[in-house]
Parts: structure tokens; C-alpha cells; sequence
């Protein structure tokens, strides 16, 4: 099951849930179908910067092409975990430092986030129904910073953020671009309705299988440390 955004509210709950001490961290995860290291992010961010540090992301970051190349060669050297270059850096999320690792590994270029938007930033660019479910569920998975997700996937903010919105109130369906628009779900036969289902589950297997070989990758990482 993806893993939704969190209100502040349900932040703050499962917070004060994990420091009350009644659940383990895989307890919570399974209750709240949130991952673990999200819950540790809160956490740590509750406790140094209180409330505002839960909220969401809305305010553009400037990341030196250092920064992210330093973050992301110190977590790969196997000297830290990923929580511990998080914070090292002052990086929101560990999924954003995941989103740029991704990046590297991929031999593409970490750049230079200028303070505001440059026009290749504004401007965007053309994508798939699968790229965008991809990108929006990155974007979700890292606390919607909005400007990580644009960055690593090399679309506009604006371009992610309506992506966002547009999933959180119709799904995967919301994100389709309706130019040329085929039959809608209610207009399909039994039979087409099947072939849609069958081929909605195959693209979110294929999400999955290429998200698991990331983490995969990452924990042969974290294995090689212990």
C-alpha cells in the first residue's frame, strides 16, 4: 500500500504515540502505513524545532551543487547513516537526500539550487502518466518538499504541485492529461474494465519493482556498515 501525506495532526499523533512508549517503530508503521524513517524525521524535528518544524514545506531552499555532492558522497562512504547526513546538512528528509542519491547514481548532475526559481525551473516540461505518478509519489514520500522532487525529476515546482493536489483529491486517474480523452471508466464494457484494472495493476507493479530495487540498493549500503 503507497504511503499517503500526513496532516500536521497525524504527525503530532503518531509522534506523541512513539514517545509515549506504546508501540515499537514497526508497530507504528503498520498502524499508521507511514515508513519508518518518515516517523524518525518527525521526531527529530519535533524535538528541535517544535511544531513549526512539521509543517509543510512551502518556502524555496537554496542547496549548493557542494552541498548535495558532499550529502550524498558522505552517506555512500558508508561513515554515516542517512539520518546522520540529514542532519549533518540541514536536509528535510531523508528522502530528499534519497531523491539526489537516486540522481547520482543515475550519472546525472547534481546542480545549484538558486535562491528562487530559474526559467528552466518555471518553465517545465512534457511527461508521462507514469512519470507523474512516479514524481507524485516521491514528492509525498518526502514530505512534499516540492523542490527536491522538481529538481531530481528536472520538471517545475508549479508543475509538481498541481500534480500533488490533483492526485491527493483523484488519484492516479487525476494525473492523466484528458486531451484526446479516451472512454471514461463508467463508459467502458465489463470487458474493458477488466483490461483497465489489469493494466492499472501492472504499472503499480512496476512502480514497485523498480522502487524496491532502490531500497534494496540502499540497504545493501547500510549492511555493509554493520
Amino acid at each position: 500500500m503507497s504511503k499517503r501525506a500526513r496532516s500536521l495532526e497525524d504527525k503530532i499523533e503518531i509522534i506523541k504515540a512513539m514517545q509515549a512508549g506504546d508501540y515499537s517503530i514497526n508497530e507504528l508503521e503498520s498502524i499508521y502505513n507511514v515508513n519508518q524513517d518518515s516517523i524518525y524525521d518527525w521526531v527529530y524535528k519535533y524535538e528541535k524545532y517544535g511544531v513549526e518544524g512539521l509543517k509543510e514545506i512551502t518556502t524555496w531552499r537554496k542547496y549548493s551543487k557542494e552541498l548535495k555532492l558532499g550529502a550524498v558522497k558522505d552517506y555512500l562512504s558508508g561513515e554515516y547513516s542517512i539520518r546522520e547526513v540529514t542532519r549533518k546538512y540541514e536536509i528535510p528528509t531523508t528522502s530528499t537526500l534519497r531523491l539526489w542519491i537516486k540522481k547520482y547514481n543515475s550519472h546525472r548532475e547534481l546542480k545549484d539550487t538558486s535562491k528562487g526559481m530559474t526559467s528552466s525551473m518555471t518553465k517545465g516540461r512534457k511527461t508521462t502518466w507514469n512519470e507523474r505518478i512516479q514524481i507524485v509519489l516521491d514528492c509525498l514520500g518526502n514530505g512534499k518538499d516540492y523542490q527536491a522532487t522538481a529538481e531530481t525529476y528536472e520538471v517545475s515546482y508549479q508543475q509538481v504541485y498541481q500534480w500533488v493536489k490533483k492526485y491527493e483529491v483523484g488519484g492516479d486517474e487525476a494525473l492523466k492529461d484528458n486531451r484526446g480523452r479516451n472512454k471514461v471508466e463508467a463508459e467502458l464494457s465489463p470487458e474493458e474494465k477488466i483490461q483497465f484494472e489489469m493494466k492499472r495493476l501492472e504499472r503499480e507493479n512496476e512502480r514497485l519493482r523498480a522502487e524496491n530495487l532502490f531500497l534494496k540498493k540502499l540497504e545493501e549500503i547500510e549492511r555493509r556498515r554493520r
